[in-house]
């Protein structure tokens, strides 16, 4: 089978791998199609990030939906052929995180195309993959399967949103209109917000954000000032999602959230200095957000029924053979939000 290999920095490769067989309680799935996320382009540009860096070849990938293509032992009411979106996230279910619920913060995660661990953890930027049976969501039969690709990216938001609480009737920002930010947009407005406003320093994205249910976009590198009205008073805004991780955005939130707001942080960055006063003075929660737990089967299902439509964030597909060719493109902002690979187009 083909995969998308990363040896180092600049160093992508779609090499020949053995295909896998389902063990005892997994499925084998086909997959249809991969969206290409900012971790993987750090992969891609830098080899890594932070400290965590690749000393080994590593399939890439985790956001992806295929078909069911073979059943492992013991496996009972799946049957080959039904689209899934599969889960990335490889939760131990035994450490204190997952014992209280806070799978996302799973002290012994197995994660798709993960560089984390040694050896590291395979991808999903490949022909087949093997996954326990669980793991493999079903989605629905009315939208293309390569939709439910982007179960992962939104399951991501939804938990954001999830940390944010009730935030039906209320005023939400949200700084950065990539995939992240876009798809924030679209869980704010499925969760009830009344108004949505969103920055970014660039049209393109936006865009984006305007078609994903924001009520208003600013462009923060054309008009800095831009935010001023929501900065009145003690701030006008209820709730922020930061989804850029630019320490720009980071620090000027807290002049436009109103006493006992919040704010959710879900970009990642380096440092960012934080406007300390406001913060305290005014009592806002700043919480962070990492990846989901349950929230990826409510993903999957919300895409399945087009509770929420992710189509608008899809800008760009390529063919597996073109990989390079559709890192070089996800990595251009203006040109696109969320690339595609078609890994197999029969399928999608």
């Amino acid at each position: 089978m083909k995969a998308i290999v990363i040896h180092s920095a600049g160093d992508l490769r779609v090499e020949d791998r053995e295909k896998p067989e389902p063990g005892p309680g997994e499925v084998r799935v086909r997959i249809a199609a991969g969206g290409i996320c900012g971790s993987d382009l750090h992969y891609y540009h830098d080899g890594g990030f932070g400290a965590i860096k690749v000393v080994e070849p590593m399939i890439l990938g985790h956001e992806v939906s295929g078909v069911i293509d073979a059943l492992g032992e013991g496996v009972a009411g799946r049957t080959a052929g039904e689209p899934v979106a599969v889960n990335p996230n490889g939760n131990c279910g035994v450490c204190a995180m997952c014992q209280s619920g806070r799978g996302s913060l799973c002290e012994d995660v197995f994660f798709f195309g993960s560089a984390m661990r040694r050896p590291h953890v395979d991808g999903a930027f490949a022909n087949f993959v093997t996954v326990p049976a669980a793991r493999a969501v079903p989605v629905g039969a009315d939208i293309a399967v390569s939709e439910a690709a982007l179960s992962e990216p939104l399951a991501v938001c939804l938990h954001a949103v999830a940390r944010a609480g009730d935030i039906s009737g209320k005023r939400v920002l949200v700084t950065g209109c990539g995939p992240i930010g876009a798809l924030t947009i679209a869980a704010a407005r499925h969760a009830g917000a009344a108004e949505i406003i969103a920055t970014d320093v660039l049209a393109p994205p936006l865009e984006g954000g305007l078609a994903m249910g924001a009520d208003t976009v600013l462009n923060v590198a054309a008009d800095p000032a831009a935010l001023a009205p929501y900065e009145q008073g003690k701030g006008k805004i209820d709730v922020a999602f930061e989804a850029s991780g630019h320490p720009a955005a980071i620090s000027g939130l807290f002049t436009t959230v109103r006493p006992g707001g919040i704010v959710v942080q879900i970009g990642i960055g380096g440092s960012a200095e934080i406007a300390i006063t406001p913060l305290v003075a005014k009592e806002i929660d700043y919480r962070g957000a990492f990846r989901f737990f349950e929230e990826f089967a409510i993903a999957a299902d919300l895409i399945s029924r087009r509770a929420i439509d992710v189509r608008p964030v899809i800008t760009g597909t390529v063919a597996i053979e073109d990989a390079e060719a559709g890192f070089k493109l996800a990595s251009d902002r203006n040109q696109a939000l969320k690339v595609l690979v078609a890994i197999a187009p029969d399928l999608m």
